[in-house]
């Protein structure tokens, strides 16, 4: 238990970091610990160090005289050394105020530096998606992040064949398929585009835990009498349920393999799971290719 002793009416606190402490500030009521308030050196942790007395009611609340609307906000930042700042312009200038009565400079200066972008109209897009330069750099997103992660690779230049009539409407399918799924998860999953690799044409690539763990690809060779095709295919249903899987890698313990095994139709739980559009298709076609060769020597 912390220590009290009253002094003139008023109070000094001193205890153990991990006892917690009752705070009413301006009629919002907090529950913290004393450890979380002298954890960085600000007045906070004066008032609950024993260095300065504080004010307390009968019924064991300390008093602190200020506005409690941004006091969350405060607790949080000392906390985890950062917090994610109000949209307004209001917000932000009056937890200025508060971050300075508090005597905390790192948070007073963060929120100046988004004061200042609002002046100048920057504007921090809510959905980013990086292009990816090179293998090194997309090694290095997928490794860094916390998120799951999901690749398209769409690469049109890349093809040494003609398209089947359908391939490049199923070619944007994809891109908008990756654009809307993009923007309903963007705060849950890393996107990443890749238009410099060589291996595929399109290809969707899923990653949990900063590993590969499934893949889509679009892309088949279809194999006609007198020319050689590429076929493009959207596999909506197949795409929606790998991107639906690698939520289950927002965690950090991996994920149940019942679950996995429930949720997909394949039932390819164990490793990393390929799908090819069209692959029975590129089979009978190198038969037949066969067959007609082996004609023609006749």
């Amino acid at each position: 238990m912390f220590n009290l002793k009253t002094m003139s009416g008023e109070t000094t606190i001193k205890g153990n970091p991990s006892q917690y402490v009752k705070l009413n500030v301006g009629g919002c009521l907090h529950y913290t610990t004393i450890g979380t308030l002298t954890k960085h050196d600000t007045m906070l942790r004066a008032m609950f160090s024993g260095r300065m007395e504080v004010l307390s009611d009968s019924d064991g609340w300390i008093l602190i005289d200020r506005c409690g609307k941004h006091f969350g906000a405060i607790l949080n930042f000392l906390r985890d050394g950062s917090v994610s700042l109000p949209e307004s312009t209001r917000d932000i200038a009056e937890l200025v105020a508060e971050a300075k009565y508090y005597c905390i400079a790192e948070l007073v200066e963060s929120c100046n530096k988004a004061l200042l972008k609002k002046e100048r109209g920057e504007h921090e897009p809510t959905c980013r998606v990086p292009m990816i330069t090179s293998q090194k750099e997309e090694e290095m997103l997928i490794s860094s992040t916390t998120k799951p992660s999901i690749k398209l690779l769409i690469n049109r230049h890349n093809n040494k064949y003609s398209y089947t009539s359908t391939s490049d409407d199923n070619l944007l399918k994809n891109i908008e398929l990756f654009d809307k799924l993009s923007l309903w998860y963007s705060s849950r999953v890393l996107f990443l585009k890749d238009v410099i690799s060589t291996s595929e044409i399109c290809c969707w690539v899923f990653y949990g835990h900063g590993r590969k763990v499934s893949e889509v690809c679009c892309t088949s060779i279809v194999y006609a009498p007198h020319k050689v095709y590429t076929k493009v295919d959207c596999p909506e249903a197949r795409i929606y349920e790998e991107a639906l899987n690698i939520l289950l890698y927002e965690s950090r313990n991996a994920p149940d393999q019942e679950l996995m095994q429930a949720t997909s139709t394949r039932g390819a739980v164990s490793g990393m799971s390929t799908y090819t559009s069209d692959e029975e298709e590129e089979r009978s076609g190198i038969e037949r290719l066969r067959s007609n060769k082996s004609n023609n020597q006749a």
